[in-house]
């Protein structure tokens, strides 16, 4: 890397953290050619890390590869003067995202497809390929978020079931804070992962860039979907793949008011482009995937005080036993408002295997934007307690 000027304070303050991180200092990089993960790449070298690139080849056939991308990666691991490396993931990518996601817009729930994809696709298979094929142990990534280690002296007591357990939090900057995605991460993964940016705003990451002189520095900032990127909307990526298929729009009182065109045009407390027109705003509030229809209804109907949770991850503490109070962020952008959170008791086989643990949560107040598909990410301040996906009830 060539000479540089200092760092700001908050690239300071992410370099000392890099600085005294504990054990071996060998790392690969998941670059995706985007600002945010060659910024945490150029850190890592200027902290002293061995440092390795890293980009997953993810689409094909449904999908199509960002080649910009592909090609700004390899361009920022010949600026930083490291190797980069190409891995072949288009069929996982393929398996376990897109015909997941065309399943569920199909069968009338809105899939979170972005946590799938770090759990099976990235981060996992990235750790794995690094281990196999460079004998290396650990990963970073561009995410806004921050680790604690279970070793860390500045590590938040929970509870004492807790203690032993690494911990997952909101990155510093409330704008761009990707925690919500990550719920899903095991404490393998979260013990074996560096977030360089954690501690950095958005803009102190712009100014980093400009600061090592990035071909990067100034790149528009990426989309949260990167199907949504390549194909310029959920519906026209999902109009390739789910054929045209006219149904009612009606009211739960029966009353038909208009006609749709796919029931995958459509997502649980969607107000906006309903196609149709009455006294008051309506929201979407049950998609009927075997009667091909769409329920409506105005907001002093829409509204619901629980649902259920299924598959849930316990990141941060252990499964509770008992009834805990909880703030709950339904989709990325909302923010967390505050929840009973019930288990539910399943059989011994059930929970001996975490991906079959439920819970109910209790909402103090009705919300609106419970969605079938999307995560339940539970936070107790900046920590994240864990998550699960909301649960279509029969």
């Amino acid at each position: 890397m060539t000479k540089i000027s200092s760092a700001s304070s908050a690239g300071a303050k992410a370099l000392q953290k890099l600085h005294t991180w504990q054990g071996d200092h060998s790392i690969a990089v998941g670059l995706s050619g985007g600002v945010d993960s060659s910024v945490s790449a150029a850190l890592l070298i200027q902290a002293g890390w061995k440092v390795e690139g890293l980009t997953l080849m993810l689409m094909e056939g449904k999908g199509a590869c960002c080649s910009d991308g592909l090609i700004d990666a390899a361009g920022i691991c010949e600026q930083l003067g490291i190797r980069h490396h190409f891995i072949e993931s288009k069929k996982i990518f393929e398996n376990e995202v897109i015909n997941s996601l065309v399943k569920g817009y199909e069968s009338g729930i809105t899939p979170l497809p972005c946590s799938k994809c770090n759990r099976y696709v990235k981060f996992a298979p990235m750790l794995n390929w690094a281990k196999s094929e460079l004998n290396i142990d650990k990963i970073a990534t561009g995410h806004y978020a921050r680790i604690r280690l279970a070793t860390d002296p500045d590590k938040v007591n929970i509870n004492d079931e807790s203690n032993n357990r690494h911990q997952l939090l909101r990155g510093i900057d409330s704008n761009k804070d990707q925690s919500y995605f990550l719920y899903d991460l095991s404490q393998e993964i979260l013990g074996r992962v560096v977030f360089p940016l954690g501690e950095l705003t958005k803009e102190d990451t712009r100014r980093e860039a400009k600061r090592y002189n990035l071909r990067t520095a100034n790149k528009a900032e990426s989309q949260d979907l990167c199907l949504v990127e390549v194909h310029g909307s959920m519906k026209d990526f999902l109009d390739m793949y789910i054929p045209e298929k006219k149904g009612k729009i009606l009211l739960n009182s029966g009353e038909i008011l208009g006609e749709h065109t796919g029931i995958h045009h459509f997502t649980i407390g969607q107000r906006k482009g309903l196609g149709v027109s009455w006294k008051e705003p309506l929201h979407v509030v049950n998609i009927d995937a075997k009667r091909n229809e769409i329920i409506v209804a105005p907001r002093s109907e829409a509204g619901q005080s629980e649902c259920s949770i299924r598959e849930i991850n316990w990141v941060s503490i252990s499964p509770p036993k008992t009834k805990i109070s909880v703030e709950v962020q339904l989709r990325y952008r909302s923010k967390p408002v505050p929840a009973e959170l019930i288990p539910i008791k399943t059989d011994e086989e059930q929970e001996a295997n975490f991906l079959s643990s439920k819970c109910k949560l209790i909402f103090q107040d009705d919300q609106f934007y419970i969605t079938p598909g999307q995560a339940a990410v539970f936070y107790r301040g900046d920590i994240v307690l864990g998550g699960g996906l909301i649960y279509k009830e029969a």
